[in-house]
């Protein structure tokens, strides 16, 4: 039997590598960056994620949910999802209500189904201010602090940032589709305090630019207390 070469020993090695992790991050686990301030002081602009893309995977049969760890989303999950405005960019936010569920905020204050919920543990308000919803009051203030009721429709998700008074969620853009749910954020693996990308491409030159700026800085950068942090 001929001897294979050295180079096709690596190369099947690499396309294999390249399967698995492609599998493992189309079906398993993938990664996700925090480019904006919605879900501080929880997220962090910088933090790097592990999402998990199993757990709402679909349990066909009872012993398959018994044996396997998979589950619908529950409130308080901290969800990867594609926007529903625009589906080809993903968002992160919190889920706080379920199909069916009646959601009312109240002076910033939130209900669901008729019972005040304290979210204090992760909430944060950055703006004490609190707009009336009153006609004379631009609707996007309004229905930042008084919101609703609005009952959930079956098969959706609604949805908030942590940083309640800078994000824009389901109080603007309405319910999440179940089918546009990749997974649960669950472990920041790194987090990085200099520039981040927004997710917009400049081009190679900008690219570029930013790799060389994060090797400069990735150790006095980077937030190590925050590593292999799990997300609550």
């Amino acid at each position: 039997m001929a001897k294979r070469s050295t180079f096709r020993e690596y190369l099947e090695a690499l396309i294999i590598a390249g399967i698995f992790l492609g599998f493992t991050n189309t079906f398993v686990v993938k990664t996700f960056f925090i480019p904006s301030a919605s879900m501080e002081d929880t997220l962090l602009v910088g933090d790097h994620l592990f999402v998990n893309r199993f757990i709402y995977g679909p349990a066909k049969s009872a012993a398959e949910r018994g044996l396997l760890p998979l589950r619908t989303v529950n409130r308080g999950d901290v969800v990867i999802f594609r926007s529903p405005e625009r589906p080809r960019v993903d968002m992160v936010k919190r889920c706080v209500g379920l199909p069916g569920d009646e959601i009312e905020v109240v002076d910033k204050d939130l209900y669901l189904n008729g019972k005040w919920v304290d979210d204090s543990a992760y909430t944060w308000h950055s703006d004490d201010r609190i707009f009336p919803d009153r006609p004379t009051v631009p609707e996007q203030a309004r229905m930042r602090d008084n919101f609703g009721p609005y009952t959930v429709p079956e098969g959706h998700y609604f949805c908030f940032g942590d940083n309640r008074d800078q994000s824009y969620d389901s109080r603007f853009w309405g319910p999440v589709p179940a089918h546009f749910i990749k997974g649960r954020a669950f472990m920041i693996y790194w987090s990085f305090g200099g520039e981040t990308s927004d997710g917009v491409w400049r081009g190679w030159a900008h690219k570029l630019q930013q790799l060389a700026n994060t090797a400069v800085g990735f150790v006095r950068r980077s937030r190590w207390s925050r590593t292999f942090h799990l997300i609550r």
